[in-house]
């Protein structure tokens, strides 16, 4: 049964606690709660099914190897998905077909002002677009973002962690977290609107 507090929440800290203390089911409890998140994270940064089944596991292995380290200085799950983004990127550079600037080189953070979003669809698109064919669109422009700013962006806008999480589990700054972010977005919004203008359809107009 999984750990749940006085009021019903599930209380991580108590899993860790036990699992620190040698309790294997407080262990697996905590991978069965966070399995499904590392593998889709893990998926969307290696985009490779098979990748990301292996970065699931070295995951948890190395978090269950070093689990005496965890000092609770940071949640358990931002703990591992830094162990999860450091597996996965270790998977991209044996490829050698990753170009682009590593994560934890310095950004530029001029544009953070900027408050641009990607574009959001309302009725009109649902007409033409299944959901199912929008969420294919929205994955394939995700996945064509550089591994440093899909990172950031699956780690925000899907997995909804805070800026302050997501910096803490990329080891990067609160700045170059939301540098990163802006600039993911606006490549999303530039990406989804070619794919709306080459099917004869203006994305602008359903902003």
């Amino acid at each position: 049964m999984a750990a749940v507090s006085e009021t019903g929440v599930f209380d991580e800290s108590a899993l860790v606690a036990k699992a620190r203390q040698g309790d294997a089911d407080a262990f697996n409890q905590l991978v069965t709660r966070y399995e499904r998140k590392i593998f889709r994270l893990a998926r969307h940064i290696t985009q490779s099914d098979e990748d990301a089944e292996d970065v699931l596991q070295e995951t948890f292995l190395k978090a269950f190897e070093h689990l005496p380290d965890f000092q609770g200085q940071s949640k358990f799950y931002t703990w591992i998905v830094r162990i999860a983004v450091n597996e996965a990127l270790m998977k991209l550079r044996k490829r050698k077909t990753d170009k682009s600037v590593p994560l934890d080189e310095p950004v530029d953070t001029g544009e953070d002002t900027v408050t641009r979003e990607i574009a959001v669809w309302e009725e009109n698109p649902e007409q033409k677009f299944s959901r199912e064919e929008l969420g294919g669109i929205l994955n394939e422009a995700i996945e064509s973002l550089r591994p440093a700013f899909r990172t950031v962006f699956v780690l925000r806008d899907i997995e909804e962690l805070s800026t302050e999480e997501t910096a803490d589990a990329l080891g990067i700054s609160i700045p170059a977290v939301k540098s990163r972010l802006l600039r993911a977005r606006l490549e999303l919004r530039e990406k989804l609107t070619r794919f709306f203008k080459r099917k004869g359809d203006d994305v602008f107009a359903y902003l």
